[in-house]
């Protein structure tokens, strides 16, 4: 790790050459990687094997729960962290493109420098954080003709082992949640094959208000809500398919990021991390009322297509979705 280097990184940044580019990509991971201790990676053949027994268990649990057909990705990395900034860099910059093109701005050298500073200190803070991922490839170029999109599933491994420590809570049992958790998020998308384009228009939508100086609040309501559709069913799937009680995983969890210090809880706030947990809990109660009235495969009928989606009203309302849906 080097601050200086980090630093003078972001001070550096350096447009498109007609002094447009608000953000300097590769100033943003040199920034960002130099800021962030990698940590180790190194890992035994028996520790491997074991991240691989989980994401295959976790595939066989889900399918037989949730009665979905879904395929995990052919990628699956265990990363540093390093590796975490370097595969999400082309992620923040497909979703901050619309933004961008905006055009001039005031003072471009200074923007460059400040929106540059905290793509880096965003990347950096998650790249500390973040435990594993399933990438669905949103506003991803489309693949070429006869290929297949190449979806994602990620394990940052030094914060697997450094949070496992902090919680005092065995490592193998987290490491199994966290890949059930992931596995859950490639279980849907998998099962939905319509879910990432509807996720991109509205995006989209959304994004190129902002990129006008406007707020489309209808289409991040509609974003909102479908993410909370797709953290709930996650949840409810990790509750019936995990192989233990995990209870007390999440409760250390909260209790850590609750306690995280002033700096982190702020960030947290700021990169909207709070507004992720409350959608995990609407959707999950939405998604348990759903499988306790009318069991997990009623559930995913979710996933048959978009009109299927429960409205902001339904996800505090299961039964009128039941109704919709199921009759």
């Amino acid at each position: 790790m080097n601050i200086f280097r980090s630093v003078r990184a972001v001070a550096g940044a350096e447009g498109d050459g007609d002094g447009t580019g608000s953000i300097d990509w590769a100033a943003v991971a040199d920034a960002a990687k130099n800021a962030t201790d990698p940590g180790p990676l190194e890992l035994a053949a028996k520790e491997r094997e074991g991240y691989a027994t989980d994401v295959r268990d976790a595939r066989r649990r889900l399918r037989e729960v949730g009665e979905v057909e879904f395929e995990v990705p052919a990628t699956i990395e265990v990363q540093n962290r390093h590796h975490w900034i370097d595969a999400n860099i082309r992620t923040f910059e497909r979703v901050m493109r619309p933004v961008e093109m905006r055009g001039q701005v005031p003072l471009p050298g200074l923007t460059r420098v400040v929106n540059t500073g905290t793509m880096a200190f965003m990347l950096s803070f998650l790249g500390k954080n973040v435990l594993g991922q399933y990438d669905p490839l949103l506003l991803a170029e489309p693949p070429a003709e006869g290929e297949e999109a190449e979806h994602g599933l990620y394990f940052v491994h030094p914060n697997i082992v450094r949070v496992a420590e902090m919680l005092d809570v065995d490592y193998p049992r987290f490491r199994r949640w966290i890949a059930f958790h992931e596995v859950s998020h490639a279980a849907e998308f998998g099962a939905a094959p319509w879910l990432s384009d509807h996720l991109e228009r509205r995006m989209e939508d959304g994004l190129e208000g902002l990129a006008e100086g406007q707020f489309d609040r209808e289409a991040f309501k509609d974003l909102d809500t479908a993410m909370t559709a797709v953290e709930g069913y996650a949840e409810l799937l990790m509750d019936r398919a995990f192989d233990d009680d995990y209870e007390d995983l999440r409760e250390k969890l909260d209790e850590k990021r609750k306690s995280g210090g002033p700096v982190g809880i702020l960030v947290r706030r700021l990169l909207g991390l709070g507004l992720k947990r409350r959608q995990y809990e609407r959707g999950a109660a939405f998604f348990e009322a759903v499988a306790d009235e009318r069991g997990v495969a009623a559930a995913s009928a979710v996933w048959e297509g978009p009109e299927n989606l429960p409205t902001d009203e339904e996800l505090d309302s299961p039964w009128m979705w039941i109704s919709r849906v199921d009759p």
